[in-house]
């Protein structure tokens, strides 16, 4: 045997071992043999054979030797370790505390647990929330007149609010002990889908009560005198809540707020008491232009230890009414026109007792924590739901759109280009569904998913940018042309808001997924940090060793699986029984090749990698990935895998193969130490790139569902009800759309036996009546037809103005 083929042989069992994750012996024993065996059977070359065993014994022998190995090999490696830690602020250690992990922890592991994840609960609303949703919701899209709303009022209309206060839509959450609802998030993220498919301006009115308030750090941090007072009044409308967070020197970097207060004694309510004086500067905030009670974020001080020794408490959150004295409030921003309540709020001398600190004054201080841990059920929840209502108003609309507008004589839909653009606005908003419903189910579970709520504002925003883009490119001129016939110029233009709020998307993929990810979710980074902090070194070094050398067998075995599976093309995975087998083992290979990836990153880049935000946000971007596949094979799996959505089920997890393929590429070829890029590649992609973007003919099938009123249409469009608004253009559109094979029939069949159907000055109307006369049509059949032409008619009409009304829009 040649010394090339015995190392090959050698690495062969290498990777074997490390495959299957043997214990220390079953290496030792293994790698001895087959030493004996490559000296035995290779011929000569004594310097390669020494130097064989050599590196075993150099390999082996510390293993067995605690004593030496711990002073000798783990006591520098620690050393360094705690040089090259990345030195983490109060606020982001806050951050990265707050909130749980879940299934993003298994992708991290490299090894998924695929029946743990179908185990988890499916996201089912329980009939009290139904008959929420079919009563009062469907009552309130019916009244919406979103072009009233946005151009003649700039508002609500007052019946509008009542009707909001009223049923209780402002307490979804608060429990009914509370005079709330006591809903599950899940009903709360079904009430905005269904919302924000007819306005933006009435989901994002109703989001601000449900979501990251006043309301809901009183529920999880208040007193109990908080609670009586506050819930009760929440729930009945009677106080309006609005949070204020971000100022004109605070964005995305929140934790660095100016606004201050400080512990002094002063005049409240005509009584001298010991309270906080307050001097704050915020913007951009929902419902402040109407709210009674504003939740505030500001830094405590207390120079004078009237409370304590301590001189800075940190960041605070208190309650503020609207009528205390020193407050500037009421005027408004108006953000890409869509004129839901948002603006301003300055203080300057605001005084406040110390009991309007939400938990009293021992949450002073912990602020940011009680923030964080509340945005990451919110962030889960509100943004993301908007954004899967727009996209399914617009997935329905477009389909529906595309079946109906024709050119060239045929359908628009017929056309490849415009199927290809629907079939992937389809397949993007499966994705964004099944995200959406799966994170929802962890948060009815009371868990607060501090990564998974952050991939999915990230991602399923971004999808939602994109359905909506592709959406205005099929309809063209109708979809431009802003008007009360236009249903989706509004949600095209609030796309941004979504975008940028509750933290801008580029820092979450930047910063937020990958930086979090990896510290909560990693299997040993987090105990190797903690390690690294202990006071008693001994005990440091001991714990240190445990954990490294388990680390060591983990990236190991990582490695191995991630080569192994790119050779085999993941076809000897594990893997649940469904008709979707493949894609659990191609992402179970992903998941083996992430987790050696992320640990070759850390080792090579170390503190560093926290600056690299491109490398990170691809990191980023490959969790995301996993976490959004998981999700449609779980919401698949849950539906019962319907024969009928296997195209766009597949089309999904294609597009998210393709997707994840090329950020590992990308990283590859972005490494800070270009001759590392190919051994990567070697390892993560041994047989080159085989993961396409989802091809033409599957594209085009899941267009086709979406062309028809198909099962598949049906269940991705659930929770959408173009039922209950009449006079909403989505009605008449989904009126006509049922109907199409009639209107298609009639133009196919019946006008080619019309005689004089073709002189050039009949419109569609004088040929039905030509139809009629020739006895072509039975009187319900012409009149049946004649309703359809109507229909069409009106949703092909493009609004359009007189110069003084058009004037009189652009003043409002």
């Amino acid at each position: 045997m040649s010394i090339f083929l015995s190392l090959l042989f050698l690495l062969a069992v290498l990777t074997c071992l490390a495959y299957f994750n043997m214990m220390l012996t079953a290496w030792t024993l293994t790698v001895a043999a087959t030493l004996v065996g490559i000296t035995g059977v290779v011929s000569g070359a004594w310097i390669f054979k020494l130097f064989l065993w050599f590196f075993a014994v150099i390999a082996f022998v510390p293993l067995y030797l605690d004593d030496f190995r711990q002073r000798y090999i783990m006591k520098p490696i620690l050393d360094f370790y705690r040089k090259m830690m990345p030195k983490i602020s109060e606020t982001e250690q806050q951050a990265i505390d707050a909130g749980d992990v879940s299934w993003e922890q298994q992708l991290f592991s490299g090894k998924p647990d695929w029946d743990a994840l179908l185990s988890f609960p499916e996201a089912v609303l329980t009939g009290e929330e139904q008959a929420f949703m079919d009563g009062p919701v469907a009552i309130l899209c019916g009244m919406i007149d979103d072009w009233k709303i946005t151009h003649v009022d700039a508002d609500l209309s007052q019946e509008i609010w009542t009707f909001l206060k009223s049923e209780g839509f402002f307490a979804l959450l608060i429990p009914k002990q509370y005079g709330g609802k006591g809903f599950s998030e899940l009903a709360h993220s079904a009430v905005l889908i269904k919302v924000a498919g007819y306005s933006i301006t009435a989901a994002s009115t109703i989001t601000v009560p449900n979501s990251l308030g006043p309301g809901e750090l009183i529920l999880k941090y208040g007193t109990d005198a908080q609670k009586q007072h506050y819930l009760p009044r929440l729930a009945s409308g009677t106080e309006v809540p609005c949070f204020a967070l971000t100022g004109p020197k605070a964005g995305s970097d929140a934790g660095s707020i100016p606004d201050y207060g400080v512990v002094s004694y002063g005049q409240y309510q005509g009584k001298d008491i010991l309270g906080i004086r307050l001097n704050f500067d915020k913007r951009y905030i929902t419902l402040a232009p109407i709210a009674t009670v504003i939740g505030l974020a500001f830094k405590l001080y207390d120079p004078e230890h009237l409370l304590s020794e301590k001189d800075n408490y940190g960041i605070t959150c208190a309650l503020v009414p609207r009528a205390t004295p020193g407050m500037t409030i009421g005027r408004r921003h108006l953000p890409l026109n869509v004129p839901f309540q948002n603006g301003p709020i300055q203080g300057k001398d605001v005084f406040i007792p110390l009991d309007s600190i939400i938990g009293g004054i021992e949450r002073a201080g912990q602020g940011w924590r009680m923030l964080v841990e509340c945005l990451s059920a919110g962030r889960a929840i509100s943004l993301p739901s908007n954004a899967v209502g727009g996209a399914k108003m617009a997935v329905a609309t477009t389909g529906a759109y595309a079946r109906i507008r024709r050119q060239f004589n045929v359908s628009i839909g017929q056309f490849e280009g415009v199927g290809a653009k629907l079939g992937e606005m389809a397949g993007w908003t499966y994705i964004m569904d099944a995200a959406r419903l799966f994170t929802a189910s962890l948060v009815n579970q009371d868990l607060e998913p501090a990564i998974a709520s952050a991939i999915i504002k990230y991602h399923v925003t971004e999808l939602g940018r994109k359905v909506e883009n592709h959406a205005m490119d099929i309809h063209g001129g109708k979809g431009i042309c802003l008007g009360p016939n236009n249903y989706l110029g509004r949600s095209y233009q609030g796309v941004p808001i979504s975008i940028t709020v509750e933290g801008a998307n580029i820092l979450t993929r930047c910063l937020i997924i990958f930086g979090q990810g990896a510290i909560r979710c990693h299997p040993y980074l987090l105990k190797e940090m903690q390690i690294a902090q202990m006071e008693n070194k001994d005990e440091a070094l001991i714990k240190f060793d445990s954990v490294l050398l388990d680390h060591i067998r983990h990236i190991s075995n990582r490695k191995a699986r991630a080569f192994v599976m790119g050779m085999t093309h993941s076809l000897f995975v594990t893997a649940p029984k469904s008709s979707m087998k493949r894609y659990y083992q191609h992402f179970s290979r992903f998941s083996s090749a992430y987790a050696f990836l992320v640990d070759t990153m850390t080792i090579l880049l170390g503190s560093q990698l926290k600056r690299k935000e491109l490398l990170s946000g691809r990191l980023g971007d490959v969790l995301s990935y996993l976490y959004l596949g998981s999700s449609v094979l779980k919401q698949f799996s849950d539906q019962g895998e319907p024969k009928a959505d296997r195209n766009i089920v597949e089309w999904s997890c294609d597009y998210l193969l393709y997707e994840m393929q090329n950020a590992m590429q990308d990283i590859t070829h972005n490494l800070p130490f270009p001759v590392l890029g190919p051994s990567m590649r070697i390892v993560l992609f041994p047989l080159g790139k085989q993961f396409k973007y989802p091809g033409d003919k599957l594209t085009l099938a899941v267009a086709k569902s979406m062309l028809e009123p198909s099962d598949t249409r049906q269940r991705l469009l659930q929770g959408m009800d173009l039922s209950c608004h009449p006079k909403h253009p989505s009605y008449l559109l989904e009126q006509l759309f049922s109907k199409i094979e009639v209107l298609e029939h009639y133009e196919k069949n019946i006008l080619a036996k019309t005689q004089g159907a073709n002189d050039f000055h009949h419109d569609d109307f004088d040929k039905l009546q030509l139809a009629r006369e020739q006895k072509l049509l039975t009187d319900s059949e012409w009149q049946e037809i004649e309703r359809l032409l109507m229909l069409r008619k009106n949703i092909l009409k493009v609004d359009d103005f007189s110069p003084q009304d058009l004037s009189l829009v652009l003043e409002k």
